[in-house]
């Protein structure tokens, strides 16, 4: 890897102007290589500087959306961003379609080590060496997070151990015949993953695995979660943040207090929720990000939709801006239920309180201008009253909460499709 450690650890050190200084270079690198022959950005920043003097002038830029990114046209369909032709490209991936149309993904061979190189900032943490056994716990396809999870571990040397094909039992077992020390996965498959071995009597905690590395959920960073998964399998968690259209952008630490952005390789912007405008420490914000190292497929001031809470605060070690409590929830799942504003994330932190509560599912409708919210729940104890209660203390809502039958409610593997929003279809009844 040309980025090495040491060279990561420069990187976290440096203060905000030098780090910004980075930043610029970097920008204006990546507009030089894209802008003549980059179509889509060529015709967007026509009216925009080509190379700039400050990251100030990085607002005079238009904002970027997933919308525009999706193909039109005819086929091979292929997002608009593209810089070369597509016979530069050797790597094809697409988003989960979670929330829609899947988005097609392509990089260079240059892009994909970018990629490899932004993980980096994640394995530092969980601190994998060669000496380590990895198990990716995924059924392996399109999405891109498995393969670069993968190829991130094979350039440290670890020995990675692709799951896909596997039955959950079947991944517990391989694990304990490989004495994986590493799992990576969906926080929603790590606690699946607990239920089983616990309906089979086995004791992950016996298991070699002291590292756990989840990504494509929220659950890293939520305390209940997190402790639920930590003390199944007797291991440290580390969260990681990312999404195919943009890249590896945020990890997290060993006490699970939130996420860095890897401010080395995009650039953060945080707009104030309440106000739009440039976000203070602590202001609850909408995360806009531009890639630095990713020019065959770039993003310019893109707007990932994920609602975060950004703390600077410098200490020497990392000065990377700081996500209290990670990916806090996303814009569109925002819900308003009787004049509060509430995003799903913070529901399932209340529910993953209760140790009983095997899974659930929230399902929102409209009526009228309002929210409303059912919650099913698989609950051991069969006592949803407490759970209500809970819910009405610490959001200060009546939620309607009902008791289903064990082992009705869907199992995820990759992201966990818990919230069913159903707001447009009662809105069109």
């Amino acid at each position: 890897m040309a980025n090495t450690n040491e060279h990561r650890r420069a990187l976290q050190r440096l203060d905000r102007p030098a780090l910004e200084a980075h930043q610029l270079n970097r920008l204006n690198q990546l507009l030089d290589t894209v802008l003549p022959h980059n179509k889509f950005y060529a015709c967007k920043l026509a009216s925009s500087p080509t190379q700039l003097d400050s990251l100030d002038q990085l607002a005079e830029l238009p904002f970027t959306t997933k919308d525009e990114l999706l193909p039109k046209g005819e086929p091979p369909l292929m997002p608009a961003n593209l810089t070369w032709s597509l016979d530069r490209y050797i790597r094809f991936h697409q988003t989960s379609g979670t929330r829609g149309r899947p988005l097609p993904v392509v990089d260079t061979e240059e892009d994909w080590q970018w990629w490899l190189e932004c993980w980096q900032y994640v394995l530092d943490v969980a601190e994998v060496t060669a000496d380590d056994r990895a198990m990716l716990a995924f059924s392996f396809g399109p999405f891109i997070g498995f393969w670069t999870a993968f190829g991130a571990l094979r350039c440290r040397g670890a020995l990675a151990a692709p799951g896909g094909g596997m039955s959950t039992l079947a991944r517990i077992d391989l694990m304990e015949r490989l004495k994986t020390t590493v799992l990576c996965c969906t926080p929603t498959y790590a606690l699946h993953m607990a239920e089983v071995a616990e309906q089979n009597q086995i004791s992950l905690a016996r298991l070699a695995v002291r590292k756990i590395v989840v990504a494509g959920e929220p659950g890293g960073s939520m305390p209940a979660i997190r402790q639920r998964i930590e003390s199944s399998w007797d291991a440290k968690l580390v969260d990681h943040a990312g999404a195919s259209e943009i890249g590896a952008w945020g990890y997290g630490d060993l006490e699970g207090r939130g996420l860095r952005i890897v401010e080395s390789e995009f650039i953060a912007e945080f707009l104030s929720v309440d106000t739009g405008e440039p976000a203070e420490s602590g202001e609850l914000s909408h995360l806009v990000l531009t890639t630095l190292g990713r020019a065959g497929s770039p993003l310019i001031r893109y707007r990932t939709g994920d609602i975060v809470r950004p703390v600077w605060n410098p200490d020497g070690v990392d000065n990377f801006v700081f996500l209290q409590g990670g990916v806090l929830g996303r814009n569109d799942d925002m819900l308003v239920i009787r004049g509060v504003n509430i995003y799903p994330t913070s529901i399932e932190q209340i529910l993953r309180s209760f140790p009983e509560v095997v899974e659930y599912r929230l399902t929102a409708r409209k009526r009228g201008q309002l929210d409303m919210v059912t919650i099913e729940v698989e609950d051991r104890m069969e006592e949803t009253d407490r759970i209500a209660a809970e819910l009405q203390k610490q959001l200060g809502l009546s939620i309607d909460v009902r008791l289903v039958p064990p082992m009705t409610l869907p199992r995820f593997e990759g992201k966990g499709r818990r919230f069913v929003d159903e707001r447009q279809v009662s809105q069109a009844e």
